[in-house]
């Protein structure tokens, strides 16, 4: 397959934000909370609706491992008091009196076994979150691929490359971090506060009085807390997407940013947005880094109420001293899953704001669906119209008004026109980038709405001025013409495109890999491969966009004779800017602003006296040698 698209391949990497998971680029402006948490969330939780059995599974591992584990310390307690009476019983002299040995080893035995099934049962739950995590972000990142391949051309024209991908891995990271480690945590967490008041409420109900009186305190701060930390978030995401789109544009295009001197410009830009993310970053991580100092202290104040009260209840033998040890570990396991899920309440902002993103992404307007019945042209003749055509980027703003275009199979179709014509406008809508809002365009008879997307641009084959080569070797990146081409083929096509002399002269030939710039090779022999690319494909319908621009005159010649036989009995459109290499074309389409304004043959429009003459006689008078 030839170049199909027109558009170069960018793919920088992207990173998360500094001291927080994943990263992304939101569409908002910072501090803007997300517009339906509910919604979202809602959303979020149906991708793990297929996973209900597993998680199921989650929550049977998360309960039986947390409870093993809360159970710990009322047999610990036990152990202690056999410990502590015949501790006593020996300093008061009792005769006989010792510690029972055998009974305190079946209580460590008791607890050894606790801590193994304990241990067993959280690697349990941890191996089923984990896989219902990826399956789930799995299942995002197909949706996401899938979507963008049905994104309209426009969708790409009006974003950065930077603010999809941002999109497409950081917030997706950002999820799936979320999903093993948080939710995880938050159903063990859950439990683990609901076990631990009732085993303090068997030990003592005064004392889990007190401990649960201490839990609004804590909500309370949470709360003031997330409130404040959850704009700096957004504003963090927001300005992390800011920074990797201009990052991307500044490496993808540093050689013109050197070529103009703009680099203290560049540098100033990224300073500039890498101050925003710096000021959102270290205060949403402040605000948020307060929450647990905050909860330590509201804890340890329920702690100290907890060890007076208990030292009362043990001096009047209302409980034991192993009661109140075990109580004290309860009360630290009572507050350290708050702590957890005060830190979780955060992470889940970050990462509603991401899932929002994504579906936001998801939810973008597709390509007009595929007829219900598509038509397949069998033998493909390459006969074009374009009847009563109008179009525009914006409904209420044609470009293109009434356009009628009429070639026959076989014919050299030139476009002409200066910049902003409309000329590469024009192509698109052939090749159904974009959808007209009037009229049709056929093929052979059929309106291309009526054929598959695919199918259709399978009869096009580019050569474009702006080269597009891939990260492989230079077998591969011709081989991308036509699936399954032979090496004899590859060498043919580059041998009729005079590139087969300078790939052999190349240390390691065919096989040389070209990097993600394909700088190791030069930019007219970039413009040599995508030629034998396109004649490698073999189309029924050639597109060129002055595709000889970046070889030197003498190569030109033989490109130009590769090309007219390769353009031989096929129907070919020309976008020339040098019109001295059109001369010959069946014929000349003039456009401006957005319509055409003259069609036919050199001669005829030539003696029209019209537009194209003019055009054509300013260039000819270009190049005439200047008098000294």
């Amino acid at each position: 397959m030839s170049e199909r698209t027109g558009q170069k391949s960018k793919s920088p990497r992207s990173s998360g934000g500094p001291g927080h998971p994943g990263g992304g680029m939101g569409m908002r402006p910072p501090g803007e909370k997300p517009k339906d948490f509910k919604g979202t969330l809602r959303r979020l939780i149906h991708y793990l609706q297929p996973h209900r059995y597993r998680l199921l599974g989650v929550l049977v591992a998360a309960i039986l491992s947390t409870v093993f584990s809360i159970i710990s310390p009322k047999v610990m307690a036990e152990g202690t008091d056999i410990l502590s009476q015949g501790a006593i019983a020996i300093l008061q002299g009792i005769q006989g009196a010792g510690i029972d040995f055998p009974a305190l080893m079946k209580v460590l035995y008791l607890l050894l076994g606790l801590y193994l099934f304990s241990a067993a049962f959280m690697y349990i739950q941890q191996y089923l979150m984990a896989g219902v995590a990826q399956r789930v972000v799995y299942d995002m990142r197909e949706q996401i691929s899938a979507k963008v391949g049905r994104l309209p051309l426009k969708y790409f024209d009006s974003r950065t490359h930077g603010e999809t991908l941002s999109r497409a891995t950081n917030d997706v990271d950002n999820i799936s971090n979320t999903l093993q480690q948080s939710l995880a945590q938050f159903i063990t967490s859950v439990v683990t506060i609901v076990g631990v008041i009732i085993m303090m409420l068997t030990i003592s109900p005064w004392m889990t009085l007190i401990t649960i009186l201490t839990l609004p305190l804590s909500v309370i701060v949470v709360m003031l807390v997330a409130s404040r930390s959850q704009k700096h978030f957004a504003g963090q995401q927001k300005s992390l997407g800011e920074l990797n789109g201009h990052v991307e544009e500044m490496y993808t295009g540093h050689k013109v940013v050197k070529a103009f001197g703009r680099e203290e410009q560049s540098v100033e830009q990224f300073e500039k947005v890498n101050e925003e993310l710096y000021e959102s970053g270290w205060k949403a991580q402040f605000i948020s880094g307060i929450i647990m100092p905050l909860m330590s202290f509201v804890g340890n104040l329920g702690y100290v109420l907890i060890c007076v009260v208990g030292g009362i209840f043990v001096t009047r033998g209302a409980i034991s001293i192993g009661d109140i040890l075990a109580f004290t570990q309860y009360s630290r396991q009572f507050t350290q899953p708050i702590n957890q899920i005060a830190n979780i309440s955060n992470i889940i902002q970050s990462t509603i704001a991401s899932a929002e993103r994504v579906f936001e992404l998801l939810d973008e307007e597709e390509e007009v669906a595929e007829s219900n019945q598509p038509v397949q042209l069998q033998q493909p003749k390459g006969a074009v119209a374009f009847q009563g055509v109008n179009f525009g980027y914006k409904p209420d703003e044609l470009l293109i008004k009434n356009m009628n275009i009429d070639v026959k199979p076989g014919q050299t179709v030139a476009i002409v026109g200066p910049t902003g014509a409309g000329k590469t406008t024009l192509i698109n809508l052939l090749m159904r980038f974009y959808e007209i809002q009037d009229g049709r365009i056929t093929i052979d008879g059929v309106d291309i709405r009526d054929m598959e997307r695919g199918k259709l641009r399978s009869l096009f084959g580019m050569v474009l001025q702006d080269t597009w080569l891939f990260n492989g070797t230079i077998r591969d990146n011709i081989a991308y013409g036509r699936e399954g081409a032979s090496e004899a083929e590859i060498v043919k096509a580059a041998d009729a495109a005079h590139a087969d002399h300078f790939i052999r002269t190349l240390p390691d030939g065919y096989d040389t890999v070209l990097n993600e710039e394909a700088s190791n090779i030069s930019q007219g022999q970039k413009q040599l491969l995508t030629i034998a690319r396109a004649i490698l494909a073999n189309p029924s319908i050639l597109i060129l966009d002055e595709a000889t621009s970046s070889v030197d005159t003498r190569t030109e010649i033989f490109i130009q004779k590769a090309m007219n036989d390769l353009m031989k009995d096929r129907t070919s459109f020309v976008i020339a800017h040098r019109l001295s290499t059109i001369r010959g074309a069946d014929l000349i389409l003039v456009m401006d602003h957005g319509n055409v304004i003259e069609q036919g043959n050199h001669e005829e429009l030539m003696a029209q006296q019209g537009f194209y003459a003019d055009l054509y006689n300013s260039q000819f008078a270009e190049q005439q040698p200047q008098a000294i």
